[in-house]
């Protein structure tokens, strides 16, 4: 989507009304290689990279000092749940109507764009009392983010096998054509999972849309199935969290993994805890997906956040720089290999063309308080987030601390002062985070 030029830019963040494409230059950026760069952006895309302090803005002031951050591609989220997010605290049955869900998808959609992500692909649950109620509404939130991220709904369908199946597979074609952008499923929960899986590649094979389906893959037999149907797809399949995989014999787990990934089959892990639609019965997945089994099968494996502080999970944060967090605190990956998972891996599951901090790629970008990525996973506060070449969200933490030896002694880039509050200690050095 592009950005919308009548829109008023903040001062050093865009072009004027009405001059064109928009132009910003992000100067003294670092690098997850270490060099210290300008990175000059020209409408949606990267125009130009040199070493800091060579570049100039095109329009005069449309610049943002990166001094002290880190510049990375931005991050991609392949596996939200926008129609029960933020319903945990709620008392009694969630509701569903249209204006609850865009209200809580809307939020939820402005949170994880908060923490960077400038994509998201929502799973939507319809049918059953619903219809396609929800889906309507979050197709709304798509259209109100136009400017500062883009937002992909999957239609998830319960029930499609065989003739209790009909109604569902009638609806799932129906939400195509409102406009979602992929089709899922949730073949756990259907008396005939196979059948399931056949609706859903159908539909995707007439409509020319991807297939995302939720799955724990705990059954290698079905696995296989998967990969066979989906071996005949031409358009990308994705399932997850498959968590359930981790829970089979490694040997089993294994030969599953290899058939996934000859057949071109993705998996989503959701290293922050699961969602209700994977069919446990107790409220969400348990675990995570052996993801380096699976890599080393060759099986692309993105992460994404899952629930975002419903009942499968009341604390989950939708935070994707926290789930490449997990995944080298506890998975085993690199900062560089967890960061892809959330980043590179993400956007090419989500079918999005792929980022670089170079020129001619797009300009969706992340910047992060830190020097290298491993501090940056660690302490992720501060973040500037770019979509489409623009400043969409900045996310500023400041930590202060009273006055005494030890904070006297702190790092700091600052020591502003300010006169304290009634009751309130003396305030000491600031840092920012």
């Amino acid at each position: 989507m592009a950005a919308d030029s009548k829109q008023p830019q903040p001062p050093g963040e865009g072009a004027a009304a009405g001059s064109g494409p928009t132009s910003l230059l992000l100067s003294h950026a670092r690098l997850a290689d270490g060099r210290t760069v300008d990175v000059r952006l020209v409408g949606d895309r990267i125009e130009a990279v040199g070493t800091a302090g060579s570049l100039a803005p095109v329009t005069p002031g449309a610049r943002v000092d990166l001094t002290g951050h880190l510049l990375l591609p931005a991050p991609a989220e392949p596996h939200a749940h926008p129609d029960s997010a933020l319903s945990a605290d709620r008392p009694g049955p969630v509701p569903y109507d249209g204006e609850e869900v865009r209200r809580r998808a809307t939020e939820a959609a402005l949170l994880q764009l908060g923490h960077g992500a400038t994509a998201l692909r929502a799973h939507v649950r319809i049918g059953d009392d619903r219809g396609l109620g929800p889906l309507e509404a979050v197709l709304r939130v798509q259209g109100s983010l136009h400017g500062l991220g883009t937002l992909t709904p999957v239609a998830v369908p319960r029930l499609l096998g065989g003739a209790a199946g009909a109604e569902g597979r009638a609806l799932l074609r129906d939400a195509v054509r409102r406009g979602a952008g992929a089709v899922g499923g949730r073949p756990d929960l259907d008396p005939d999972p196979v059948g399931h899986v056949a609706a859903v590649l159908e539909v995707a094979a007439e409509h020319g849309v991807p297939v995302d389906l939720h799955a724990e893959g705990d059954d290698p037999a079905w696995l296989t199935r998967l990969a066979a149907m989906a071996g005949e797809l031409g358009t990308g399949v994705t399932i997850g969290p498959c968590a359930g995989l981790a829970r089979l014999p490694p040997e089993v787990a294994g030969r599953a993994a290899e058939r996934l990934a000859a057949a071109g089959v993705a998996v989503v892990c959701l290293p922050q805890g699961g969602c209700a639609d994977a069919g446990t019965g107790d409220g969400g997945s348990r675990g995570v997906a052996p993801v380096r089994l699976l890599r080393a099968a060759g099986v692309r494996v993105a992460a994404g956040s899952g629930a975002l502080r419903d009942a499968a999970n009341p604390v989950g944060r939708g935070d994707p720089l926290e789930a490449a967090y997990l995944l080298a605190s506890q998975g085993g990956l690199s900062p560089e290999e967890a960061y892809g998972a959330v980043s590179a891996e993400a956007r090419a599951v989500m079918g999005l063309p792929e980022v670089r901090v170079e020129a001619g790629f797009p300009a969706e970008l992340l910047a992060v308080r830190g020097e290298r990525l491993a501090g940056a996973l660690s302490l992720a506060y501060s973040r500037i987030v770019v979509h489409r070449g623009r400043v969409v969200a900045r996310t500023s933490a400041v930590r202060e601390y009273c006055d005494s030896a030890a904070a006297l002694d702190l790092p700091r880039q600052a020591r502003t002062r300010r006169p304290p509050g009634p009751g309130s200690p003396p305030a000491g050095p600031v840092v920012r985070s």
